[in-house]
């Protein structure tokens, strides 16, 4: 639940600074008509004085970044884009939650397993098991389920191990499936509103009686900005996927290997029996 909540919140994050980012962006195409005229009056004062260069003083400055992207997503009409942005903007949110908790998640192994191993040494696995209390990640609560099942023979720290992994796992691949649910809906809602532009398009055509150039291209135009814009937003997602479940697998090889060194040092320190 608390994950759920952190997810949520990243998203309204996320979304509260696009909006406040593109509201605090420059409108270039409101400005540009008085840009034209204070140009023009200076081309009027300078060719009086025989020294006006009419190509420079034509030049208009060019829209930013995130004005060109509002502009194209009104041009795809918001009611087939907010979809992909929704889906784009949750994607995210479970993307940020899911490195951070990785991050998190991941301790330097070779020094923890030292530590581990100097404890069952001197004060046995009581000692261990206060130093997998201080340590966080899923490779420390894995060791510390070993440990204390020390006194019920190897067996049992094998089996506890095992299992313990398997919950460990879950934890780590939390969320990746609504990922994915995004990284596919994204596009297919962009082919949706593609499509149905398609449509409209069409049916503007036979409303008309006749095939208009401007009309066509201009229908083409729109349905399509739905679909960059679906691909855009899948490729952004699939990027962070990957990267997560890279990470996820990392820290599984990492809790194996951990779990193979805790059962021989238990062996080699005689902390449980064989």
């Amino acid at each position: 639940m608390k994950k759920l909540i952190s997810s949520i919140t990243i998203a309204a994050v996320i979304s509260f600074g696009f909006v406040n980012y593109t509201s605090a962006e420059p409108d270039t195409t409101a400005t540009s008509a008085d840009t034209i005229t204070a140009t023009d009056d200076n081309v009027a004062d300078q060719a009086q004085e025989g020294d006006v260069d009419t190509e420079a003083s034509e030049e208009v400055a060019a829209p930013g970044l995130v004005q060109q992207l509002k502009q194209k997503f009104i041009e795809g009409d918001p009611l087939w884009m907010s979809p992909v942005l929704i889906c784009l903007i949750l994607g995210l949110a479970l993307s940020i939650e899911r490195i951070v908790y990785l991050n998190l998640s991941t301790i330097n192994t070779g020094r923890f397993l030292d530590e581990v191993e100097t404890a069952l040494k001197n004060g046995g696995p009581e000692a261990a098991k206060d130093v997998c209390r201080n340590t966080r990640g899923p490779i420390a609560s894995i060791c510390y389920q070993g440990l204390d099942r020390a006194d019920e023979g190897i067996e049992m720290v094998e089996k506890s191990v095992v299992s313990y992994g398997g919950v460990q796992m879950g934890l780590l691949e939390k969320g990746l499936s609504w990922l994915a649910l995004f990284i596919a809906l994204a596009p297919m809602l962009g082919f949706l509103g593609t499509v149905i532009g398609m449509i409209f398009a069409f049916d503007k055509i036979v409303e008309e009686g006749q095939v208009s150039p401007t009309t066509v291209a201009d229908g083409i135009k729109v349905s399509l900005l739905t679909t960059v814009f679906g691909l855009i937003a899948a490729i952004i997602l699939q990027i962070f996927y990957n990267y997560i479940v890279s990470k996820v697998d990392g820290i599984v090889n990492e809790m194996e290997d951990a779990s193979i060194s805790l059962v021989d040092m238990m062996l080699k320190n005689k902390a449980a029996k064989a």
